[in-house]
């Protein structure tokens, strides 16, 4: 199985947070799944940490690197997907992991019940 993190799993995940359910740590910890985090993760973690509206670490980019997790870069065909979904959803970063959920065959790893609506398979954070 694919998993692609939302931010917030993400950071649950790195930081051994009891908030990540079971279910997800499961599926995040199981050695034959890949799990994978966006470039539009990861920026849109550096924006809110900038802004001081988020707590996370410094060098998330080691970070994940270092508890082995793949990363994602966005491309101009998960761009043009984004930009063509429904507007069922405003946040532009939580539109381009539907996009790559997508085009990866991925489930997204999130608390955000939207995600669902847009036909992605989801996996409860």
């Amino acid at each position: 199985m694919i998993l692609l993190l939302d931010s917030h799993a993400l950071l649950w995940w790195l930081a051994d947070d009891p908030s990540l359910g079971e279910e997800a740590r499961r599926l995040i910890a199981h050695p034959e799944n890949e799990v994978l985090v966006s470039a539009a993760t990861v920026w849109e973690i550096a924006i809110k940490r900038a802004l001081g509206k988020l707590d996370a670490p410094a060098g998330l980019v080691a970070a994940v690197a270092q508890v082995g997790l793949g990363d994602v870069p966005v491309t101009v065909v998960d761009a043009e997907r984004a930009g063509g979904l429904p507007p069922l959803h405003r946040d532009p970063f939580d539109r381009m992991l539907v996009a790559q959920a997508h085009r990866l065959g991925a489930a997204v790893v999130t608390g955000d019940p939207i995600f669902a609506e847009y036909g992605a398979h989801v996996v409860p954070a």
